[in-house]
């Protein structure tokens, strides 16, 4: 015959605020926090010991998780968040939404997969970007943002002070990498050099989201150099979801015309 567990009962051999202190330093913050309120609701429900005993455990787990998952969010360096639920597929009918949402599922990032958001200022390339970003980083995947421009200059930073091989390898090692506004400056041959590097060195590795202006018939013109520009692309788009957003700007909305005159 199984035996059960006795219903739950405080037991005050230890003082609360004794349990409380020794909880915390063992870094079971949320256990701290609930033991008591989760103690009283177990003792009217005649909760069993072990249950009580999950209940507390489940609770610090979550916490934990939340924990995880904003430290993630803070050491990708969102220059603000921004939701797939938030972004008005509306704004922009010629938009898959049903593929967007589909790369939401993150398989993308185990195929190492690119994905690339091609179109002008403000129909939402940058927002999609961050969005499916923190959906990476929810799932516990590592994830950093940068822009374009910010990533060549710390790329040409390492190359000086002969760290480069240090920062292509750590980068690599990233889940996810979203380069934001690529083509908004033009590069020259050094830095042209140096994206090449880092594509070559996430290829097949990792999966790149990136967000640019330029259609991929430019790439040379923003590379001065059309070979360099094929090799890229070659690695960037072997293994890629494209969507070019030909839509208007969102920012510019409410400024803009209603009715037919704003397809014009």
């Amino acid at each position: 015959m199984t035996r059960r567990s006795p219903p739950f009962t405080p037991a005050p051999v230890v003082e609360s605020g004794t349990l409380q202190g020794q909880l915390t330093k063992l870094g079971l913050h949320s256990m701290a926090a609930h033991f008591e309120g989760e103690a009283d609701r177990a003792a009217k429900s005649e909760m069993a010991y072990t249950a009580y005993l999950a209940r507390l455990v489940e609770l610090e787990l979550a916490d934990k998780a939340d924990r995880s998952i904003n430290a993630r969010i803070a050491r990708a360096r969102f220059p603000l968040l921004c939701t797939l639920e938030a972004f008005d597929f509306g704004f922009q009918p010629g938009l898959a939404a049903a593929r967007v949402r589909e790369l939401a599922h993150l398989a993308f990032l185990d195929a190492a997969t690119n994905v690339l958001f091609i179109g002008g200022p403000g129909v939402g390339k940058t927002h999609l970007a961050i969005a499916l970003a923190l959906k990476a980083c929810a799932a516990r995947r590592s994830v950093l943002f940068t822009t374009a421009a910010d990533l060549l200059d710390q790329l040409v930073a390492a190359e000086v002070s002969h760290t480069l091989g240090a920062l292509l390898s750590q980068l690599r090692r990233l889940d996810l990498l979203v380069v934001d506004e690529l083509g908004y400056l033009p590069m020259d041959g050094r830095r042209a050099n140096l994206f090449f590097q880092l594509v070559a060195a996430r290829y097949t590795r990792g999966s790149l989201i990136i967000t640019s202006n330029v259609p991929f018939d430019g790439w040379g013109k923003l590379l001065g150099d059309d070979v360099l520009a094929a090799a890229i692309l070659d690695r960037l788009l072997h293994q890629s979801e494209i969507f070019a957003i030909n839509g208007p700007s969102y920012r510019l909305k409410d400024k803009l015309p209603a009715g037919p005159e704003r397809s014009t």
